[in-house]
């Protein structure tokens, strides 16, 4: 990594307060001057959103405890009291339990854009690896958390999840029975799982500025893969990064808004708002969506101990990512045959959190364990040997050189989609021609077969005409008399002559 320039002080007060405790420098060194690859994307903002979510978490759970009664006969309770009749406890519980599905909807992009472009790569392998710390915490976070308001679902969720520990050999009940406090799930549960909710999300903070320092320490890494050269393949923090980050935080924070305020159970069960009870048991015990893939996997074992290895399994095999990639390309960009089998891997998690949905039974069983051995097939075994056999595309020398390559591609696609638009422009000019042209020609046509049928029907109209009685016809006209043609013509014989007697000569 680049070294960043040391800060000194101008002003008395200040070096005053750096010599006693450097906290100005660290901000100016750390946040302000920090030297960041210049080609990063809108997938490296989910780290802000991530702490934007972190922070929400943390006040709205302070506040809700303040009002939470952790006991079996009161928790239920004490919920509708918070929504009820604390001054906007409503928007501060929902905000609560829907910001735990966007806190884990944020760590999943987080956690496949750092698969796709090889971030768990040397030298970030603890940067990576106290990442998988920090889901693994989550979750038991989440989970204690989705117990707490003691409806149906989280009595029955937290009866499942915890008896999965009785498959442990030997010392499996042993487990079970200190994580319930007794014999059943009860009233010391739900105040350990209280406990262990308040406590935990502290030290996830603590990790997450371990993993903050360990990201400072080494650099973050880049949609090349390529590591900083020179101060030309870097740009400030601030304002470069920390006015993407703001922005994309805004963008995460309209679509939590809309979610909070208009659909604020859509991400819950309904079950959860009947009051918990013992003695009926839900039809279908489903966690909460985030825990869906495991859950699929968990039930995708018909063996009780096999299904539970299984499940953690999925979880450790992350922490030893960073050695299963053998190639000498980071980013997958560089990549195309993994590219492929990684979408599938994206789809395949998607396709285990919808069978997690569903009843454990039939064609669904059977699809979760095909879904399962593609997830682990994919780490242990594709992830290997594609590293080792798969050519990589030549890699730009510098991140300088990937970004110049970055507007050129860029400009080509520009290019080609401004060239296919005027194709499809032209062509869609010349269909209209040609649709225009054949109407005319189907009009004139037209046209003249209605000329036609009118011709035709005036015709017979004509010959049935009746005859004017005023008018003579040719048959009732007087026979004109015949006209003596030249060769009758002997002296210009007059009508009547012929009936006078021819003069005879006298001698």
């Amino acid at each position: 990594m680049l070294e960043i320039e040391k800060y000194h002080p101008k002003s008395r007060l200040g070096r005053w307060v750096q010599s006693r405790l450097p906290v100005i420098s660290l901000v100016k060194e750390q946040f302000i001057d920090f030297p960041t690859p210049k080609n990063l994307n809108y997938w490296w903002t989910f780290g802000m959103i991530l702490t934007v979510m972190l922070v929400v978490q943390l006040l709205t759970g302070i506040v809700l405890a303040m009002h939470y009664t952790p006991h079996e006969k009161m928790a239920f309770d004490s919920i509708e009291h918070i929504m009820r009749d604390v001054n906007f406890g409503w928007l501060i519980r929902y905000m609560h339990a829907n910001g735990a599905s966007f806190f884990f909807l944020a760590v999943y992009v987080h956690i496949f854009r750092g698969l796709y472009y090889g971030s768990y790569r040397a030298p970030r392998e603890v940067l990576w690896i106290l990442g998988v710390l920090i889901y693994l915490v989550m979750m038991t976070t989440g989970f204690t958390g989705y117990v707490l308001p003691w409806g149906q679902m989280s009595f029955w969720a937290a009866t499942v999840i915890t008896s999965m520990f009785s498959a442990v050999p030997e010392f499996g009940e042993p487990i079970v029975q200190w994580l319930w406090g007794g014999f059943s799930v009860g009233n010391p549960t739900l105040q350990r799982f209280y406990s262990l909710h308040y406590l935990l999300p502290f030290i996830i903070a603590a990790i997450v500025l371990l993993h903050v320092w360990a990201l400072h320490y080494v650099g973050s890494n880049n949609p090349a893969g390529i590591e900083p050269k020179t101060k030309q393949d870097t740009v400030p923090f601030t304002p470069h990064v920390t006015m993407k980050d703001l922005y994309a935080a805004v963008v995460f924070l309209v679509l939590f808004s809309w979610f909070l305020f208009f659909q604020p159970n859509y991400l819950g069960h309904p079950d959860n708002y009947i009051p918990a009870d013992p003695l009926v048991t839900p039809q279908h015990i489903v966690p909460e969506w985030y825990y869906l893939p495991f859950y699929a996997m968990l039930r995708a074992v018909p063996d009780k101990l096999g299904g539970v290895l299984v499940m953690f399994a999925s979880i450790i095999v992350l922490f030893f990512v960073p050695w299963l990639d053998p190639c000498k390309a980071k980013s997958t960009r560089y990549r195309p045959i993994y590219r492929f089998f990684f979408w599938v891997l994206v789809a395949d998690c998607i396709f285990l959190g919808w069978l997690g949905s569903k009843p454990a039974e039939g064609a669904y069983v059977a699809l979760a364990q095909y879904g399962t051995a593609y997830y682990f097939i994919h780490f242990i075994i594709l992830l290997p040997i594609l590293g080792l056999i798969e050519r990589p595309k030549n890699l730009p020398p510098t991140i300088s050189a990937a970004v110049l390559e970055d507007i050129a591609d860029r400009e080509k696609k520009d290019e080609a989609r401004k060239k296919k638009k005027e194709a499809q422009a032209a062509k869609k000019k010349a269909d209209a021609a040609k649709k225009k042209a054949a109407e005319e020609e189907a009009a004139r046509k037209k046209a003249a077969d209605e000329a036609a049928k009118k011709e035709a029907a005036a015709k017979p109209a004509e010959a049935a005409k009746p005859a004017d009685p005023a008018k003579p016809t040719d048959a009732a006209k007087p026979a004109e008399a015949e006209k003596p043609t030249d060769a009758a013509k002997p002296g210009d014989a007059k009508p009547g002559d012929a009936e006078k007697p021819t003069p005879k000569k006298e001698g």
